[in-house]
């Protein structure tokens, strides 16, 4: 599913206020259509918000996708191109053979010319020969809440500084993501799971109503400070990493691809590549 609806964040506090007017000259700036609500406004927009909001701003060329049908969608096209996918796999350690690259999983082993560290959370976990440093990210931990909304659905994905809301077709909202460093505990908590429905009913207090439906936890790659881990190796020929997007890596996925696809194919690197090389973590 993919719907470009717009975004509504809003704002509970005058701090919040400030951040999206000064957001909001950016945006314009930079030819981005956005508009401004006061809190009358942003409850006319969107008539389930809280009566305490102080206003919001509108992006209507957000969206959203479902990452799941996504990514279901995007390994049925490569299998049509051609590519092999090992699924329920882990990579372990790439080494060198005459010449090529030979990754080690724990179903195998595969030989290729070139390969991208894209392990997400675990990418800093794979041994690669030859380089002792290992590539610094970190899982995060982010919990999230499906419901069975009652009544009228919201209009489309609604922010706020605790939590954000997107009303899927089938009449459910998903509700979403707590941030914690909980290392690679993938297990969903009561404290996660409160917490969310707390910062749901205070943004739409219709989320009362609704019926629990199921949590789910999963595990964001955080790099040092926070930014992609998107380049080749210093060390190893034909190693790119591609890491570290943290909270971003479905927006961000068809730029990483194809920065990675330009450097590997037709050894083009794009400017972009400076400000996220992996070298700035050290010799990788």
């Amino acid at each position: 599913m993919y719907r470009r609806s717009g975004t509504l964040d809003v704002a509970m506090d005058e701090e919040t206020m400030g951040r999206f007017r000064a957001a909001s000259g950016a945006l314009a700036a930079r030819g981005v259509a956005a508009e401004l609500f006061d809190a009358r406004g942003a409850r006319t927009e969107e008539p389930h918000l809280n009566g305490d909001v102080l206003g919001g701003l509108l992006i209507p060329s957000h969206g959203f996708v479902a990452a799941a049908d996504l990514t279901r969608a995007l390994a049925a096209a490569a299998r049509r191109h051609g590519a092999q996918l090992i699924e329920h796999g882990r990579a372990v350690r790439i080494s060198s053979s005459h010449g090529d690259l030979v990754v080690v999983t724990d179903r195998g082993s595969l030989i290729g010319n070139g390969v991208v560290v894209a392990a997400g959370s675990w990418s800093g976990q794979i041994e690669i020969e030859g380089v002792a440093a290992r590539v610094p990210v970190r899982p995060v931990r982010g919990q999230l809440l499906y419901l069975a909304w009652n009544g009228p659905l919201l209009g489309r994905v609604i922010w706020s500084e605790r939590c954000y809301l997107v009303p899927w077709e089938d009449g459910t909202v998903l509700v979403g993501a707590t941030v914690e460093e909980a290392g690679f505990d993938e297990r969903t908590t009561t404290v996660g799971v409160r917490d969310l429905i707390d910062a749901a009913c205070e943004l739409v207090p219709q989320a009362r109503t609704a019926a629990f439906m199921t949590a789910k936890a999963g595990l964001r790659p955080a790099s040092a400070d926070e930014l992609p881990v998107i380049g080749p190796s210093s060390v190893v020929p034909n190693i790119m990493y591609a890491t570290g997007h943290y909270r971003n890596g479905v927006l961000l996925a068809p730029l990483t691809a194809q920065l990675v696809a330009d450097a590997i194919l037709e050894n083009r690197f794009d400017p972009l590549l400076a400000a996220t090389s992996p070298q700035r973590f050290g010799v990788l």
